[in-house]
This record gives C-alpha cells, structure tokens and sequence, in this order.
C-alpha cells in the first residue's frame, strides 16, 4: 500500500484522469452504437434466441484493452524512459521485423494467422489478423520511431540545421513513411509525416527549412491538381480528395454517377448525423441516428455527435485537446532534451489524429483511415496508444524541474 500512495504522489493524476475518461466514454459511445445494431446481440434467426454478445462485443474490447492498456501505462512509467531508448535494437528489430513482411506476404493464412491482411475494402494489407483479432504492426513500430528519432534528434542537437545532418534526419523520417505508403496505408504515413515534423521543430528546425518546406509542398500539390491529377494516387484515394474539393461533382472529377455518390456517401452521412444531434443530442441509448458507414470506427465522431450533440462534442474533444496540451507540457519540463522530443513525437501523433479525424467527420478533410484516439474500435490501437501514455508519464515521473521553475 505504502507503494502505491508513493506512486499515487509522483505520478501525474491529472493525465490519468483525463485518459480514464476519455476510455469511458468510448465504451459508453461504443455501447450506444451497438443498441442500434438491431438489438446489439447475435441471435438464432430461427428461434430469435440470443446467441453472443453481437456489437457489444467491440465495447467490451475496447474496455478490456483499455483496462490493460492502462496497467502497461502504469508499469511503463515505472521505467526509465532512457533505458528504453538505449535498447533500441531490440524493439526496432521487433516492430520493423513485423511489419516488412506484409510488404510482400498479403493475405497469406499460416494455421490461425493471417499476414497481410485487409481490414477493409481498400489496397492496405498492413494487418495480422489471428483467432479473430486484428493488429497493425506500424502502430506499435510507431512507438519504436519516436524512441529512436528523439535519440537521433538528442544526438544530433544543435547541428541540426547543419545539410549534412538534417539530411540525415529526413533519411530517418522518410524511410517508415515510404514502407508505409508501399503497403498502401497513406493515412499512417502522413501521420509518421506529421510526427517528424513535430518532434525537429520542437528540436529547433530553422525557419528557413520549415517555410521552404511548406512552399514547396504547396507548389507540389498544386502542380499535381494541374498536370497529373489523372496519373498519381490510387483512383479512389484521390476521388476522396476531389471529393472534399468539389463534392457536387461540378468539375465532373467523377467518372459516372454511382462512383460520385459512393465517394462521398460516409462523409455526407456523418456530416447529417453530427447536424442532426443539435446542441444537446438525441441520447445514447435513444433518439434517432443517421446510419453512417464505419461508424463505429473513423467516423465515431459523427456517432457521437448524434447521441449527445454539440455540448457533448465539446467535452470530449476538450478532453482529448487537454491530453495534447498535458503532453506537451510534460516535454517542456522534461530535464533532457530526450524527454522532450519523445514527448513531442508523442503529442504531435495525438494532436494529428484528432485533427485529421474530425476534418473527416466534418467533410473538410478527405477519409484516409485516421482513427480518433481513445474513442475508435480497435482494442490493439487502444494498448498502443497507453503504451504511449505511459512513456508520457515515465518522462514526467523521472524528471524532478517544475514546468516554470
């Protein structure tokens, strides 16, 4: 017992907090979501006879994986974060070692295990799947990459600016982003993208890079609307981005008909569902809900929109924005620099999903299969995410300095 008070002392309280609640709230959406499944049960169609838990079954999983998640969290934290920067061979051995097989290896079934499988109806075969559950390695790899970038930002420190060393850097960066994009899941590698991005400016990127980046960038995507917008991205990738663009399909971008109203289908179906929730919602448990495609995944939010309206919305992304802020702030008082950029790695991963997410669910993004963290069905995304937390709370119990001491 008297351990547990001291830990109870050290550790942040707060952030747990706000983790525990925004996993509550998960399984509550989840759990409304699945009342609306028919009854939420697998029943007999002959005898009318519950047989399973149904679509419950997603929010017992995402409780049982938070519940463990946040005893890996806790464990975790106990660690020293450095200790598990130094044994970077290992985990980046392990993850890569997962995830370079489904580069070639595609729904291939080994007994129970499938590699390379497709989770849905897209070209990403990025997943395992065994005895029923899903896992996507580059989750998990995604952790090994902030370990390893913030030892390579550490290392590198104040000659980051310096062309031989940035290129370096980008080498690092660029190298998960293009296996990622070769397995076909260009929404995690924008999110790896977005990761890197974070953790050098936090490390000290020189203007002159950033504002040369983003030019070149914005003169990239431009010329690629231009001159081969009928050459690059898989075609129903860059149908969702017109889509956002021009959803009437006005500049006629839409082949025909049926693949126009396909396209645009889950995202005008969310934007319906959060609208119609109005300032308070329409109940969890009750009320009516705008069928949304994947609502119970990336399009959660309209879910949730639905059920307990804008006040509610607020709520929860107050929470999740809270959760940001705190992980930042943990890296600002981190003693080491090292501290600091896993947490900026960290911080920036949350603040792009969530961002991403919602840009989906209002229409002003295109769908590119970002979940939103905490909140959507995934009971290994929701494990990864607290081993996350709990290198967060491992650099806030293992550095003494006061955020403005």
């Amino acid at each position: 017992m008297e351990g547990i008070r001291q830990y109870w002392k050290r550790t942040d309280k707060f952030y747990l907090l706000l983790c525990i609640f925004s996993s509550t709230m998960a399984v509550v959406a989840l759990a409304s979501w699945a009342t609306k499944q028919g009854n939420g049960f697998a029943v007999d169609e002959l005898t009318g006879a519950i047989t399973g838990i149904g679509d419950y079954r997603r929010a017992v999983v995402q409780g049982g994986a938070a519940v463990l998640g946040l005893c890996v969290a806790l464990l975790l934290s106990c660690i020293d974060y450095r200790s598990l920067v130094k044994v970077w061979p290992v985990h980046v051995a392990v993850t890569w070692g997962l995830v370079l097989p489904t580069l070639f290896i595609r729904n291939v079934s080994i007994g129970p295990l499938t590699i390379g499988y497709n989770a849905g109806d897209t070209d990403n075969y990025s997943w395992y799947k065994l005895a029923g559950f899903t896992f996507q390695p580059t989750e998990l790899a995604k952790i090994s990459f902030i370990l390893t970038f913030a030892m390579h930002l550490n290392n590198v420190r104040s000659r980051i600016n310096e062309p031989k060393e940035l290129a370096k850097l980008l080498l690092h960066l660029l190298a998960p982003i293009a296996i990622i994009h070769v397995q076909g899941d260009d929404g995690t590698a924008i999110i790896y993208g977005i990761i890197g991005c974070c953790m050098m400016f936090a490390a000290g990127l020189s203007w002159k890079y950033i504002i040369g980046a983003i030019a070149a960038a914005g003169a990239a995507v431009a010329a690629a609307f231009a001159f081969f917008s009928d050459k690059i991205g898989k075609g129903y990738q860059w149908y969702r981005i017109l889509a956002v663009i021009d959803p009437e399909n006005t500049t006629g971008w839409a082949p025909n008909e049926a693949t126009w109203k396909n396209i645009i289908y889950q995202q005008q179906r969310g934007e319906i569902a959060i609208g119609s929730g109005g300032i308070f919602g329409n109940g969890l448990f009750s009320g009516r809900y705008y069928s949304v495609p994947n609502a119970h995944n990336d399009f959660i939010l309209s879910w949730m929109g639905n059920a307990i309206g804008f006040v509610g919305l607020c709520i929860v992304l107050g929470v999740l924005l809270a959760l940001v802020i705190k992980t930042f702030a943990t890296g600002a008082r981190s003693e080491d620099l090292l501290g600091s950029y896993i947490c900026a790695g960290i911080g920036g991963a949350l603040l792009a999903q969530i961002a991403v997410n919602v840009g989906m669910n209002l229409r002003v993004l295109p769908v590119i299969g970002v979940t939103l963290p905490f909140y959507s069905a995934g009971g290994s995304s929701v494990l990864m995410l607290y081993i996350c937390v709990g290198l967060v709370l491992s650099v806030y119990m293992h550095n003494t300095k006061s955020l403005f001491g």
